[in-house]
Order: C-alpha cells, then structure tokens, then sequence
C-alpha cells in the first residue's frame, strides 16, 4: 500500500429508530377515572337543580292559592250570615246569632234577586253592605194577592185573629208561603199573600263564610 492509497472508509449503517408508538393509553386511563366523576357530579347538580325548580313551582302554585281569593259565583252553593235593616234602622231578620249560616244556591233559590246578586262574587270571608230597592227585594204591592175565602170545610172551625199572620203549606208545590188575614167574619176570611217587606228598601250586612264549588256546573 502506498502514500497514496488511503484505506477504504467503512460506512456504518445508523440504527433505524423503531417506530414505537406512544403508550397513550396509559394518559387515557389515568383520565377515564377523572371523566366519569365529572359526569357523576353534572349527573348530581341536574338533579339538585330540577328539584330545586320543582319546589319553587309548587311554592309559587301554592302562594298563588292563598294569595288568590276564592270568590263566589253563580252555581256555588254559598253560606252567609247577615243582619237586614229597614230605612229607619229597625232590624227585621238577622241570623248572626245561629248555630249555623243560610246555605242557598247561587242562581237557583228562592232567596231574593237582589240579595242572591250582593252574595254573587263577593270573596271568600268578606263582608259588604248593600241597599237594596223594594224592586230588587219584596217587588211591589200586589192587589191580587189579597183574596176572600169561605170559611168552609176545615176553616170553618179555624179561630182567625186580623193581623196575624199564619204558614200556609201548599201541598201542590210543597212549599210554604206567609200570610197575613186583615179581615175576619163568621162566613169569609180575607188573607193578603203579598209579604209584609213588601214595597220597603231593604239594607244588608252580608258575611260570606262558605263556598263550595260544583263540579261540571
């Protein structure tokens, strides 16, 4: 070998680098424990935030109910107590002193027009003062409810006092009406239907203390 000659250079191949993939399935299941806590807890507060909205309805439902009054109208089966007065202050009927109140049907009794209108959408528990007119309470004086009858059959044994007044019971209708007799003879009777309020303005102090709502009504 000469000078010249220099040796042949040996090349040596790099190491190829094996294409290892990385180990993410390690980082995945140190965060998979982490995921489904935090869906436990979103689970969790959903739940918590729909009771919550749950019982904030049925509060306001419920303060709706209290704060709303019940009011009275036609159809209902109503209770009242109440105290009538005429013009001059005189007290005619009252029932505040009974065990328990009048119970009639709005819209279908035989309570007077006005008086069953002054009941028609009162609230619950509250109480009013109302003037009636003798047109809207006991109407006007009726000439032809003033009859004279024989005092034949079962009348005629029957002791009348003029100025009185006596419980009919008519067996027809089954129903009671009030008379007044004004004159008395030994053969005739004369009575007078009309009622005694009759042509008299009439005031009311109405307490309503029962409604009782029908269904389908």
């Amino acid at each position: 070998m000469t000078d010249t000659e220099k040796p042949a250079e040996t090349t040596v191949p790099e190491e190829k680098k094996e294409n290892v993939p990385e180990n993410k399935g390690t980082t995945g299941a140190e965060k998979g424990p982490e995921k489904n806590t935090e869906k436990k807890n979103h689970r969790k507060e959903l739940i918590i935030a729909v009771g919550v909205a749950v019982v904030l309805i049925i509060a306001a439902l419920g303060a709706y109910s209290l704060l709303t009054p019940q009011i009275a109208t036609k159809g209902d089966i109503v209770g009242v107590y109440y105290t009538g007065t005429l013009d001059n202050g005189t007290v005619f009927d009252s029932n505040v002193n009974a065990s328990a109140p009048l119970v009639f049907t709005l819209g279908n009794s035989t309570i007077i027009p006005g008086f069953a209108d002054a009941v028609s959408g009162m609230a619950l528990n509250s109480e009013k003062t109302v003037t009636l007119p003798s047109e809207k309470a006991y109407g006007t004086y009726d000439p032809g409810l003033v009859q004279t009858i024989n005092r034949t059959g079962p009348l005629e044994n029957v002791t009348f006092v003029a100025g009185q007044a006596y419980i009919i019971h008519d067996r027809v209708t089954n129903s009671n009406s009030r008379i007044t007799v004004v004159n008395v003879t030994p053969k005739t009777v004369t009575i007078d239907a009309n009622n005694p309020l009759v042509g008299q303005n009439l005031t009311f102090t109405i307490k309503l203390v029962n409604i009782t709502k029908v269904q389908n009504q």
